[in-house]
């Protein structure tokens, strides 16, 4: 019998080590390397070649020469999976600042077939059709642009986890098979449960209010799923839903101060942890913005203000639509420099039968949306917390509540003011990155014409 040798850590050989210790002096022109990583491009030119090799980060670059390196760069094909054993070699013009010469080069694999697209120049990944990017998503995502928005996604999450825990917020994981929708509008994908019907939940709507009932302050990261027949560039029938409900808040301002903190941390944390992925998208040296104040306007003032700039009367009275968020969104940013503004008090018609009314005026509600460069990015309010109340409303919405046992209990058996929000992960990063189509901002998108890879 033998034992896990757990104690005794792998040698690293990823790049971005490397580049830690160059930057720390540890490592210095000439010092001996091993870095592995996959073949990216390959130059050849008289008597040597210029080898990009990728990493899990960076893309980065090795000499090969044809009297000093072992064997013959003739014998590596792109995509080839290898270790390089080299040396340091200073260089001011590289983006790392060094580069490494190769000594040898282990191939571990190689390609079958050649590459369907070409994924090693950005400018011919920018220029394929959506399509077929999509359709070769399995080695378009090897593509370090491709593969940057998939970081910055992993940064938008790793940011509302870390800034809700700092809060005080208890993580949660939600069921994704319900019994009923939460979300009423949404059409839902119904699946087969040992002979009965469920679905795939639109929202943890309902398990997270639930929640506040017990830890006061919980968060999910999950998928939902919304089986909606319109296709557009900011639409997915699934997308990860970035969710948090809080207890004991003394108005549904509560909830946007915490998402303007949040949001506060999280492009800051982008910033300093994702800066070589945002400069693909906002250029060499630029950054997502420092966002100092939070502009918040009502639903009735928002279509005021686009139907005075447009000179026409107010459309639309229970909604906005996307030409008025998008307008919306270059007049906050324009007059304001505030590239996120809060839509308040949406009309109670509009919102989900769990949305507080305003006891001022019935006829809006405690909700709001969150506008980032004019899309819609966040739902929220406060919800109802009084059981009659709760049961008033559904019954006048002619909803069955027997039909919500469940739901109702949490009423029935006490619970605080209370209230959250729903911020769409997908589409954050799509705004921040001025993405033109959502699907861009993941990595396997889900819509009515797309089920693979």
């Amino acid at each position: 019998m033998e034992f896990v040798a757990f104690d005794k850590p792998r040698a690293c050989r990823d790049i971005a080590s490397i580049i830690t210790q160059v930057q720390a002096g540890q490592l210095k022109d000439g010092d001996a390397v091993t870095v592995q990583g996959s073949l990216h491009r390959i130059k050849e030119m008289s008597g040597f070649a210029f080898v990009n090799v990728r990493g899990a980060r960076h893309v980065f670059q090795c000499i090969w020469h044809d009297d000093s390196s072992q064997g013959s760069i003739k014998d590596y094909a792109v995509e080839d999976c290898v270790v390089i054993n080299g040396s340091i070699v200073a260089e001011e013009r590289s983006r790392l600042g060094f580069d490494i010469r190769i000594e040898s080069m282990e191939k571990l694999s190689s390609a079958a077939e050649q590459l369907p697209v070409e994924i090693s120049n950005d400018r011919k990944i920018d220029k394929l059709q959506l399509s077929t990017l999509l359709d070769h998503r399995v080695v378009t995502l090897r593509n370090p642009k491709v593969r940057a928005a998939m970081r910055i996604a992993d940064g938008v999450m790793h940011a509302f986890r870390t800034h809700l825990r700092s809060e005080g917020f208890v993580e949660f994981v939600p069921p994704k098979l319900v019994q009923a929708g939460a979300e009423g509008g949404a059409a839902l994908f119904e699946v087969d449960f040992f002979g009965d019907k469920a679905y795939l939940t639109q929202s943890p709507q309902m398990h997270k209010q639930i929640m506040v009932g017990s830890v006061n302050k919980a968060y999910c990261v999950a998928p939902a799923f919304r089986g909606e027949k319109h296709s557009t560039n900011r639409h997915l029938c699934e997308y990860e839903s970035l969710d948090f409900e809080m207890g004991y808040i003394d108005s549904f301002q509560d909830l946007m101060a915490v998402e303007c903190r949040l949001f506060t941390h999280m492009l800051r944390f982008l910033n300093e942890e994702y800066a070589p992925e945002l400069e693909m998208f906002l250029g060499q040296g630029n950054r997502l913005p420092e966002i100092t104040q939070y502009p918040q306007i009502k639903f009735s003032e928002a279509k005021r203000l686009y139907a005075d700039a447009h000179n026409k009367p107010a459309e639309d009275l229970a909604d906005l639509s996307p030409d008025e968020e998008k307008w919306l969104g270059e007049h906050f940013l324009k007059e304001h420099n505030a590239p996120i503004v809060f839509i308040t008090h949406y009309p109670s018609k509009k919102r989900p039968f769990y949305a507080m009314d305003d006891p001022t005026d019935t006829r809006v509600t405690l909700s709001f949306d969150c506008l980032m460069y004019g899309q819609e990015v966040t739902t929220g309010g406060q919800r109802i917390h009084d059981y009659h109340e709760q049961v008033a409303k559904m019954q006048a919405r002619g909803m069955d509540i027997a039909d919500f046992g469940d739901y109702l209990a949490m009423h029935k058996y006490g619970m605080p003011p209370h209230g959250g929000l729903a911020l769409g992960m997908e589409r954050v990063v799509q705004k921040l990155l001025g993405l033109d189509n959502i699907r861009r901002a993941t990595a396997f998108p889900r819509d009515r014409e797309r089920l693979s890879p």
